[in-house]
């Protein structure tokens, strides 16, 4: 019987001692990923920011608070049965400064997403849903930005795959009371109709 959790510990080895790119250079660790090994869901992002790079864990800071919301109430599920991880596995900020985050760049994408494809491999999870374009257009081979693209269904080696705003997105466009969270609450509940489960009784109200 395959060891799926063997295998990413052994993986997360293999990156926590990774140099590959200028990024090793001002991370204070890597952000490996975490969640369950057997999740039928993956969340996927683009890059590790400030809380993320201090405690070693992804989507830990305000993104990630909102991001637990939207597993736990939008989904009914617990955080831990899911798999959450990033394009790239250290803190890219500008200048290189560890100030102000910024997207990996296509280099930086290139040389770390062979650990997430490893990652991917190992869960195979049945459903990944894209936060943000640079996960999107990565996953999906696309040029096109994620307001046009999001709440459709493309795929990724044959796994379904639901683009959706970036938490941090919508807490920067109007936070709790953004109306991007109503988006990105359409888009769940196009995942849990994909996978057979039931919707939230407390969201059966349209309240989120």
């Amino acid at each position: 019987m395959e060891d799926r959790d063997g295998m990413l510990q052994e993986l997360k080895s293999q990156v926590a001692q990774c140099r590959r790119c200028r990024l090793a250079q001002t991370r204070s660790q890597t952000v490996f990923g975490e969640g369950s090994s057997v999740a039928e869901v993956m969340f996927i992002g683009e890059g590790p920011g400030y809380q993320e790079d201090r405690t070693g864990r992804p989507f830990v800071g305000p993104a990630g608070e909102l991001l637990t919301r939207i597993i736990e109430r939008g989904m009914g599920i617990s955080r831990r049965q899911v798999y959450i991880a990033n394009l790239v596995k250290c803190r890219p900020t500008v200048d290189m400064k560890m100030v102000r985050d910024r997207p990996p760049d296509p280099e930086e994408v290139q040389t770390c997403t062979p650990y997430l494809l490893r990652q991917i491999g190992i869960i195979r999870p049945r459903a990944i849903v894209a936060l943000g374009s640079p996960s999107m257009k990565y996953l999906l081979k696309t040029s096109s930005g994620i307001t046009k693209l999001r709440g459709t269904w493309g795929e990724f080696n044959g796994i379904p795959v639901m683009p959706t705003y970036h938490p941090s997105y919508v807490l920067r466009n109007g936070g709790e009371k953004s109306p991007l969270r109503r988006d990105v609450w359409e888009d769940i509940k196009m995942v849990l109709e994909k996978l057979g489960w039931p919707l939230p009784v407390l969201h059966s109200g349209g309240d989120r």
